[in-house]
C-alpha cells in the first residue's frame, strides 16, 4: 500500500461521523462518493461519450453540413438529435467505449484529494494508476506532455483532431500530477508538470488583443479568441511560473487574465468568444472562466481579478440559476436545445462554490442548493449519476467526460474543504 508522504500529511483529517460545520452538504457528499467509487470500480475507466454520434463519420458529415447550410444541416443532423434523445444508448452502435484524458485527470486529482482528506493511503494507488493512464494517453504530436480529446472534433471553424491538444484539457492534466506530488513527493511528477506548463507557453498561440492583453487559442492549430481557452492558460502559466520561477510565463499569464477582463461584459458575462458568432452565454464555460480567475486571484491577490469574480458571480447567479437556485443551461441560447439541465452545471457550479465560498459568502448558499438536488435527485441507485434532464424524461448513460469525473472530483472538493 502507498504512504502518504510526510511532508503533506495533515492532522486536520476528515471523520466519517464529524464531517464539518457545513451541513448538510459535506455529509451528502461524502455518502454520493462512497457510492459512486463502488459504481466506478464495476464500471471501470471506460465509457460512451455525448460526441459519439457526431465523431462518427455520418454524424461529422451532418455537422459540417449543419455550419455551412442550417436548414439542409439541420434535417441531415435530425436523426442523430433523435436518437440522442429517445434512444441514447445507441450510440455504441457507431462508436466504442474509450477513455477520456480530462476525465482521468479529474480521478486523479479527486483520489489525491480524498487520500489527504481522510489520510487514507489506499486512495494514492488510485491515483497513481491514473497518472500512468494520463501518461499513455498524452499526445504522440509534441515531446512535452498535453492532451487533447480522444476523438475528433467537427466544428464551425474546423476539425479538431483527436491528437490535437487542448488549452481547455492540458490544466487538468497539471493539476493531476501536482496533486500527485503533494502526497507522494515523487520528482518525476514535477517533471511532467514543467512540461505541461512549457507546452501551454511555447505551442498555442496567442492574438494580440490591446496593449497589455492577448487571447489564447484553443490549440497549437487555431487562433480562436475563446475566453474560457484564455482562462485557462492564464491560470496554468500563472501557478506553473510561480512554481518554476519563471517570469515570462508569469507574463504570459497576466496578458491572457487580461484578455478575460477585458472581454467581460457591463453586466458581468462572458460570451464564449470574442471573434465571431460564438456569443453565447452559457453555465458551465461561465464556471470555466470563473474559477481559473478565482484560482489566479488566491495566488496574486489581484483586486481587479476579484472585482471580475463578484461581477461575475452576480450574474451567475441572476441568469444561471433559477428561482429555486438550481442550473439554467443558458443565459443566452446558440440555438434551439432539448435539454432543462446538465450534471456538467452541478459539478462546475459546485467547484466554484468551493473556491469561492470565503470570498463571496452567497457562494456557500449556493453550495448547499446544488448538493442537496444533486443528492435528492441526480445520484442513481448503483452510485454514478444522471446526465441530463431532457424536455421529456432524462438521460442516465454514465459518460466519463461528461460530467461524471467532474462530478466526482467536485464532491471531493467538499468534504476535502469542509472544516
Amino acid at each position: 500500500m502507498a504512504k502518504l508522504h510526510t511532508a503533506t500529511q495533515s492532522s486536520s483529517a476528515l471523520v466519517p461521523d464529524m464531517v464539518s460545520a457545513r451541513q448538510p452538504s459535506a455529509a451528502s457528499a461524502r455518502e454520493m462518493l462512497r457510492r459512486f467509487i463502488g459504481w466506478l470500480d464495476a464500471f471501470g475507466p471506460v465509457s460512451q461519450d455525448p460526441y459519439d454520434f457526431w465523431a462518427s463519420g455520418l454524424g461529422a458529415a451532418a455537422k459540417r453540413i449543419y455550419y455551412r447550410h442550417r436548414l439542409l444541416g439541420t434535417i441531415a443532423a435530425a436523426p442523430f438529435v433523435a436518437l440522442d434523445l429517445v434512444a441514447p444508448r445507441s450510440r455504441s452502435l457507431v462508436r466504442r467505449p474509450t477513455r477520456s484524458p480530462i476525465a482521468d485527470a479529474h480521478y486523479a486529482t479527486g483520489f489525491f484529494e480524498l487520500a489527504r482528506a481522510d489520510a487514507d493511503a489506499s486512495y494514492i494507488d488510485r491515483g497513481r494508476a491514473y497518472l500512468a493512464a494520463l501518461e499513455e494517453s498524452r499526445s504522440p504530436l509534441y515531446e512535452d506532455p498535453a492532451w487533447g480529446y480522444p476523438f475528433d472534433w467537427p466544428s464551425r471553424y474546423g476539425t479538431f483532431r483527436a491528437d490535437w491538444p487542448l488549452i481547455t484539457s492540458v490544466p487538468y492534466g497539471y493539476e493531476a500530477f501536482e496533486a500527485g506530488h503533494a502526497l507522494t513527493g515523487d520528482p518525476h511528477y514535477v517533471a511532467v508538470m514543467e512540461g505541461v506548463a512549457r507546452f501551454a507557453a511555447d505551442e498555442i498561440p496567442v492574438t494580440r488583443a490591446g496593449a497589455e492583453a492577448e487571447a489564447a487559442a484553443y490549440s497549437p492549430f487555431d487562433r480562436r479568441q475563446v475566453v474560457n481557452a484564455s482562462a485557462y492558460r492564464g491560470y496554468l502559466l500563472t501557478t506553473a511560473g510561480n512554481r518554476f520561477a519563471r517570469d515570462d510565463w508569469l507574463e504570459a499569464g497576466r496578458r491572457n487574465v487580461a484578455f478575460v477582463l477585458r472581454s467581460q461584459q457591463d453586466d458581468g458575462s462572458w460570451p464564449y468568444s470574442m471573434d465571431g458568432a460564438d456569443d453565447f452565454v452559457d453555465n458551465f464555460h461561465t464556471c470555466f472562466v470563473l474559477k481559473n480567475l478565482a484560482k489566479v486571484r488566491r495566488i496574486t491577490r489581484a483586486e481587479d481579478v476579484r472585482d471580475a469574480l463578484v461581477a461575475g458571480y452576480d450574474f451567475y447567479r441572476a441568469h444561471l440559476l433559477d428561482d429555486a437556485g438550481l442550473p439554467c443551461p443558458f443565459a443566452r441560447r446558440p440555438r434551439l436545445t432539448l435539454h432543462r439541465r446538465d450534471l456538467y452545471d452541478y459539478a462546475e457550479g459546485i467547484t466554484l462554490a468551493t473556491l469561492l465560498e470565503d470570498e463571496i459568502p452567497a457562494a456557500g448558499r449556493v453550495l448547499e442548493r446544488l448538493v442537496g438536488d444533486l443528492h435528492r435527485r441526480w445520484a442513481l441507485d448503483d452510485g454514478h449519476f444522471a446526465t441530463r434532464e431532457l424536455v421529456i424524461g432524462r438521460n442516465t448513460v454514465p459518460y466519463h467526460r461528461w460530467a461524471q469525473s467532474q462530478t466526482f472530483h467536485a464532491l471531493v472538493r467538499v468534504v476535502a474543504t469542509a472544516s
